[in-house]
């Protein structure tokens, strides 16, 4: 698209949270979807391809595992209210800006909260640079994602004292959305059946 046609199709489809909190007062904000609609459909939407393919590789590692544990259809509800969930999130500490948020980093979150609980024992091949070298080491789930989710409050912290230079509100990463998703994925994946014994299992 044209930049001009981008723009408007990120405010017409992203979750922008002005228009939101406007459209919580009752105001009419737009003739396109409603709000309460771009917190789902801004899940599909990414600002580029390094964007896209850093959340489809974090999914890629986790997904499959909690998909297992809780069934497709069950899978897919968790999925899409952590992504909402987070944006709401991402709403609560930002609810006058403009800048459209988007992406599926808040729903990869969740799904993340909820390996945490169901794996955390699990080892995860990471990336180690030391210096020109880079190597490779296995790290408990517990200890890579429980230092995810402190580094994404720390800066979602630091952010409500630097809107401008940091977060959401300068354009950059929505670091509420983070750990709002990945706390209502440690919430929502037990009561959706994580732990359960009869739940569906598939290994593709």
């Amino acid at each position: 698209m044209a930049p001009g046609q981008l723009e408007k199709f990120f405010y017409t489809w992203a979750v922008v949270p002005r228009e939101l909190t406007a459209s919580f007062a009752g105001q009419a904000v737009s003739a396109g979807p409603t709000e309460w609609f771009t917190l789902f459909s801004s899940q599909f939407l990414h600002g580029g391809f390094l964007h896209i393919a850093g959340n489809m590789l974090f999914l890629w590692i986790f997904g499959n595992n909690v998909e297992d544990r809780l069934g497709h259809v069950k899978y897919l509800i968790f999925y899409l209210a952590c992504g909402a969930l987070a944006a709401l999130t991402q709403w609560f500490f930002s609810p006058n800006s403009a800048i459209p948020s988007l992406g599926a980093s808040g729903a990869i979150a969740g799904v993340m909260g909820a390996y945490i609980l169901k794996y955390p024992k699990a080892s995860v091949l990471t990336l180690l640079p030391l210096g020109f070298f880079i190597t490779t080491v296995r790290i408990p789930a517990f200890f890579f994602l429980g230092w995810w989710f402190v580094q994404q409050a720390f800066y979602g912290a630091a952010s409500l004292n630097a809107p401008t230079n940091i977060g959401m509100e300068g354009g950059g990463v929505a670091y509420w959305a983070h750990a709002g998703g990945f706390v209502f994925g440690a919430i929502l994946g037990p009561l959706l059946g994580l732990f359960s014994s009869d739940s569906e299992a598939s290994v593709l």
